[in-house]
C-alpha cells in the first residue's frame, strides 16, 4: 500500500510552476509597492530635516553664555541627531551679514554703522517633536533662556507638511489594505485551482486509510516551499530593480533606506510562505470534508 500510494502520490503531485509564477508576480507587486512607500518615508525624514528653529542671542552676549546655550541646546531630545552629531550650527552676526550681502547684493554696511544682525543657533528638529503644539513648547522653553534674543521658526511650512502627510498617509494606507487583500484572493484562488485536480487522490487516500495529516503534509510542505522561493524570486526582481533605477536616475540612491529594504525582502518570503501555507491548508481541508458526490 506504501509503494502504491507513493506511485500515485508521485504520478498525481500538481504541478506548482503555475502557483510559483502567480505568487512571485503578486508579491513583486507588494513589493514594488512597498519600495515606494520606504522611498516616500525616506523622502519625508529629509524634508523634515529641513524643519528649523533660529535661536537669535542677545546683541554683545559673552563668549562663555553663547558657548552654555549651545551645549544645553545640544542635548536636549528635540534635536535630531545623527552619527556626526547633534544637528546644530552656530551662525555669527558677521557671518550672517556676508550671507545676506551675497543673497541679496546689498551692503547694509554702507549706510549703518553698526550690523544690526544677532549671532544665532540654527537648529534641526527631530521629526517626533515636528507637531505645532509641539514645536511652540520647544520655541516657549528656549525663548526663556537668559541670552536669547528671539526665537523664531516656519509656522505654516511644519502646518502645511503635516496635513499633507497625513492626506498622503490615507491614501497609501488604503491603497495597501487593498492590494494585500487583492494579493491574498489571487493566491488563495490560484492554489485552490491547482488542488482542483488532485481532488480524487485527496479521497483515494483518504479511502486506503490515510490520516489527514499524512495528506496534507506534503502538499503543505510543498506550498510552504514554493511560497518561500516566490518571496526570494519576487525580492530578487526588486533589487533589480531598484539597482537599475539607481543607476539610471540620479538622486534615487539618496532615498534608499537599506535596512527597510532588507526587512522588505524579508517580509516578502515570510509572507509568501504563510500565504502558500495556510491556503494550502484551507483547500486541501476542503477537499477532505468533500463527500464523492461533491467531488464531482
Amino acid at each position: 500500500m506504501s509503494k502504491s500510494l507513493r506511485k500515485k502520490k508521485r504520478l498525481g503531485s500538481f504541478k506548482f510552476m503555475s502557483v510559483l509564477f502567480s505568487t512571485t508576480l503578486s508579491l513583486f507587486i507588494v513589493g514594488l509597492f512597498g519600495v515606494i512607500v520606504i522611498q516616500a518615508k525616506t523622502l519625508t525624514s529629509i524634508i523634515r530635516e529641513n524643519i528649523e528653529v533660529q535661536v537669535f542671542l542677545n546683541k554683545n552676549i559673552t563668549e562663555a553664555d553663547r558657548a552654555k546655550i549651545g551645549k544645553m541646546l545640544e542635548n536636549q531630545d528635540y534635536v535630531l541627531q545623527k552619527e556626526d552629531g547633534a544637528q546644530l550650527s552656530y551662525i555669527s552676526a558677521d557671518e550672517a551679514a556676508k550671507s545676506f550681502l551675497e543673497d541679496t547684493g546689498e551692503d547694509f554696511s554702507k549706510f549703518l554703522d553698526d550690523n544690526p544682525l544677532r549671532d544665532s543657533y540654527v537648529i534641526s528638529i527631530h521629526e517626533a517633536f515636528q507637531t505645532s503644539e509641539k514645536m511652540e513648547n520647544i520655541v516657549a522653553e528656549i525663548q526663556k533662556l537668559d541670552g536669547v534674543f528671539e526665537v523664531t521658526y516656519m509656522n505654516d511650512l511644519v502646518e502645511s507638511i503635516n496635513k499633507n502627510l497625513l492626506k498622503v498617509s490615507i491614501v497609501l494606507g488604503a491603497f495597501i489594505l487593498i492590494l494585500v487583500i487583492t494579493v491574498i484572493i489571487l493566491i488563495n484562488n490560484t492554489i485552490r485551482l491547482a488542488l482542483f485536480s488532485q481532488r480524487f487522490l485527496i479521497r483515494s487516500m483518504q479511502l486506503v486509510g490515510a490520516t489527514r495529516g499524512f495528506i496534507r503534509k506534503p502538499f503543505l510542505n510543498r506550498s510552504f516551499f514554493f511560497g518561500s522561493l516566490a518571496g526570494i524570486l519576487s525580492s530578487a526582481l526588486l533589487y533589480g530593480l531598484i539597482e537599475y533605477t539607481k543607476a539610471n536616475i540620479d538622486g534615487f540612491a539618496l532615498l534608499q533606506n537599506n535596512k527597510l529594504i532588507l526587512m522588505l525582502f524579508g517580509g516578502l518570503i515570510v509572507l509568501g510562505a504563510i500565504l502558500s501555507f495556510f491556503s494550502t491548508l484551507r483547500a486541501v481541508n476542503k477537499y477532505l470534508n468533500m463527500s464523492l458526490d461533491e467531488l464531482y
